[in-house]
């Protein structure tokens, strides 16, 4: 019997599935962070290990029945960064005389996009604190979208609305445009009451410019015109991100699995998002997940033998 093991490793915590080799769930475990680039690599490698062992214990078997396992992580987008981890965890396993038979690491974005369609072509669109699009064709191939960070990208996402929203204020500050909801709540929620306020906190006290986005939401629910144009100008940026999904997969009918807090919570910018999305495009369906990222790594570390 073979066994395998897929890891969602987060930045807050770590989501662990043991599953036969007909993908049967065994075990499920949940544990701390795992986010390499944070806490380092010696952590997260113990983090690791301890997800393996509970799994072993819990069927009675050794390591080396595990035919394969695969870590989804945060951070692990660039080479060199992932092979940092896989050092500290194959050496990890000499000192602790565990045989690993393989051992792969992949972005917590590609292992979500596996479960969500169960290892069949679709696409995920995430947007958080940042947004990125995935998308895998019929041959397998993965097609990204944005993900260009804070600077340059990151549209639709709650940094991306946070600072749009401080823009807002900032020029309702000086009169270069009209009064919005926006500052008002900025004031209840921050207590920035003036533009010497709100310069203090955005360069001297690190502001949190995300928390801002569901101050953006309340106002816009309120009937602010102002926080209404920035979440429609933003809704328009992910159906670009769609759109280009579209072309890139080459389908009559895109499926789309939506990640992150701006866009699966309920707010005024997820309805906003998700009626645009019905009003434009009649080619592109909105669906759950089928299986969780955890599962999609499984799915992908029984690829790998």
């Amino acid at each position: 019997m073979k066994y395998y093991i897929g890891i969602d490793g987060g930045g807050t915590k770590t989501k662990c599935i043991l599953t036969d080799e007909n993908l049967n769930p065994l075990f499920e475990n949940l544990g701390g962070p795992s986010n390499f680039l944070v806490i380092g690599a010696e952590k997260v490698s113990n983090t690791i290990f301890d997800h393996i062992t509970k799994c072993t214990e819990s069927q009675k078997i050794s390591p080396d029945q595990i035919a394969a396992i695969v870590l989804g992580t945060t951070g692990a987008g660039r080479k060199s960064d992932i092979e940092v981890l896989q050092n500290q965890i194959s050496n990890d396993a000499k000192q602790r005389n565990i045989v690993i038979n393989k051992f792969s690491i992949e972005s917590d974005a590609r292992i979500a996009l596996e479960g969500a369609f169960s290892g069949n072509s679709g696409s995920i669109l995430i947007a958080g604190t940042g947004s990125i699009m995935f998308g895998k064709d019929k041959d397998g191939i993965i097609h990204r979208i944005g993900g260009y960070g804070r600077y340059i990208g990151d549209e639709g996402s709650g940094y991306r609305i946070g600072r749009k929203g401080l823009n807002a204020v900032a020029r309702a500050f000086d009169g270069r445009s009209k009064q919005t909801r926006i500052s008002d709540l900025l004031q209840q929620e921050f207590s920035i009451s003036s533009p010497e306020d709100l310069i203090t906190e955005v360069y001297r006290n690190n502001f949190n410019i995300p928390s801002v986005a569901p101050i953006v939401f309340e106002a816009a629910e309120s009937g602010d015109v102002t926080a209404q144009r920035i979440l429609e100008d933003e809704a328009n940026e992910l159906l670009l991100h769609i759109s280009a999904m579209k072309t890139k997969l080459n389908v009559s009918l895109l499926k789309v699995s939506l990640i992150g807090s701006i866009l699966t919570t309920a707010n005024y910018f997820s309805y906003l998002f998700n009626e645009m999305v019905v009003r434009k495009h009649n080619d592109v369906k909105i669906m759950e997940a089928e299986h969780s990222p955890e599962f999609g790594a499984v799915l992908m570390a029984k690829q790998l033998v």
